[in-house]
């Protein structure tokens, strides 16, 4: 078991606007495609802390805010029984931690809470940066966090459910659910969450007044009649195309077919058969304690605390809550397709080129393919999360962060952890297009 020992702790320091490279909006903001804006470099060096059993993170300075981190390894034997190979654990954990400092530094995050877990291996879990910029509170592993797109796999699993039940086809059009929707007779529910059906993005348009209206709400069919009110960008099936608007309507099809409400269809399906106890739908704005503070960056380059914005906006494509525990088992569950049929984790899996989501990238039925990682990564405006397992190696790993203002910063966060852990399946570069 790994002994204690605090590696150089250091307070601290905000530093003014640094140069940022240009990236495609499309990426930036995954739920709401704002496009990405400059973001105040967030100087942090992080204290590392190698404790067994420690789940919180360092403490705060009276000169000022203090970035640590905390970083945990199990002594116990893995699920299956295994022996554990420990020869190598204490550098990994150094270099995990120092890549996530470097990335955290770079990006301009206050706060991650990082997990790695590996077949034979003792778990890597760290809380780095602060949970509040405020009061300089440090981050703790136990924090929740918004965790946008991801909701797309609940939602799209719930579909997988129904249509394993005979209850709905894959192929059925959209107009045989919900009527209005432009092209509805030739939109198939596998379109919409293969994000191939062509429809507008509503966020596109609702992003643009967000900042000034926060605390707005929005109806699902509010969003949709922004989304009706364009063309469809191409022939349905012909391309992909990230939208919002195809997963809130897969989220009316399972209310109506399931004659529940998404949110409780959510909660009696995937979250309690799945154990995760602390990830909810919530209905409003609220997130529960104890909670990372989430940060999002004005068009003027003010940083905000944008934690309690209403993200109605997003409902079925993006406002669930998290946390690093719940989220590495639905990681792993979702990737293996255990809350679904054989037959449908193979319709789940047919991956498709999908550019716009990095640089070899391949797109399922609401689940990426990021050169063998499985997941569906989420950004909403204030977090980011990428939550993705490897297969092949037995790897699962969440990168849990409390900004999303330098998307490109974070992908290239998440590049370094996979150097580490995986050098045979690296995270993908930035998307081509």
């Amino acid at each position: 078991m790994i002994g204690s020992g605090v590696v150089c702790p250091e307070e601290l320091e905000w530093q003014g606007q640094v140069r940022k490279r240009e990236f495609m909006e499309r990426l930036s903001i995954r739920v709401d495609r704002v496009p990405w804006r400059h973001a105040v470099l967030l100087g942090c060096a992080v204290a590392v802390v190698l404790l067994p059993g420690c789940n919180d993170a360092g403490s705060t300075s009276s000169a000022g805010p203090t970035s640590t981190g905390s970083a945990t390894s199990s002594g116990s034997a893995t699920s299956s029984g295994s022996a554990l190979d420990t020869s190598a654990t204490d550098d990994t954990d150094l270099a995990l931690a120092e890549a996530i400092r470097q990335g955290m530094k770079r990006a301009s995050i206050p706060g991650a809470i990082v997990g790695v877990w590996r077949e034979g291996k003792r778990p890597f879990v760290g809380a780095f940066g602060v949970c509040d910029t405020a009061s300089g509170k440090p981050m703790t592993t136990d924090c929740s966090m918004r965790i946008g797109s991801n909701t797309k796999a609940f939602v799209v699993t719930a579909i997988l459910m129904l249509a394993g039940q005979n209850k709905l086809g894959l192929d059925d059009p959209i107009d045989r659910y919900i009527k209005g929707v432009p092209s509805g007779d030739q939109i198939t529910l596998r379109q919409l969450a293969q994000m191939r059906s062509g429809l507008y993005n509503y966020s596109d348009d609702t992003s643009k007044d967000l900042p000034q209206h926060p605390d707005r709400s929005w109806t699902p069919q509010e969003l949709l009649e922004v989304a009706f009110r364009h063309p469809l960008k191409f022939p349905p099936g012909s391309a992909f195309d990230y939208s919002n608007t195809n997963t809130v309507l897969l989220g009316l099809v399972v209310e109506k077919v399931s004659g529940q409400s998404l949110a409780l269809f959510i909660e009696q399906n995937i979250l309690k058969p799945a154990g995760l106890k602390h990830t909810i739908f919530p209905a409003g704005a609220e997130i529960p304690s104890p909670h990372a503070h989430g940060y999002f960056k004005m068009p003027d380059g003010k940083m905000v605390d944008a934690t309690d914005w209403n993200p109605s906006w997003g409902w079925a494509s993006g406002n669930m809550i998290s946390t690093l525990d719940d989220m590495r088992v639905w990681t792993r569950d979702l990737a293996l397709g255990k809350l679904i049929t054989p037959a449908m984790k193979q319709q789940q899996q047919q991956f498709l080129s999908a550019p716009e989501e990095g640089d070899g990238a391949l797109y399922g039925l609401a689940l990426e393919n990021q050169n063998g990682w499985i997941g569906h990564n989420g950004n909403i405006m204030s977090y980011m999360v990428y939550p993705y397992y490897l297969p092949s190696e037995g790897i699962t790993m969440v990168v849990m962060l409390n900004t999303g203002a330098d998307i490109p910063g974070s992908w290239l966060m998440i590049q370094d952890i996979t150097r580490i852990i995986s050098p045979n399946h690296l995270w993908p570069g930035l998307p081509k297009e």
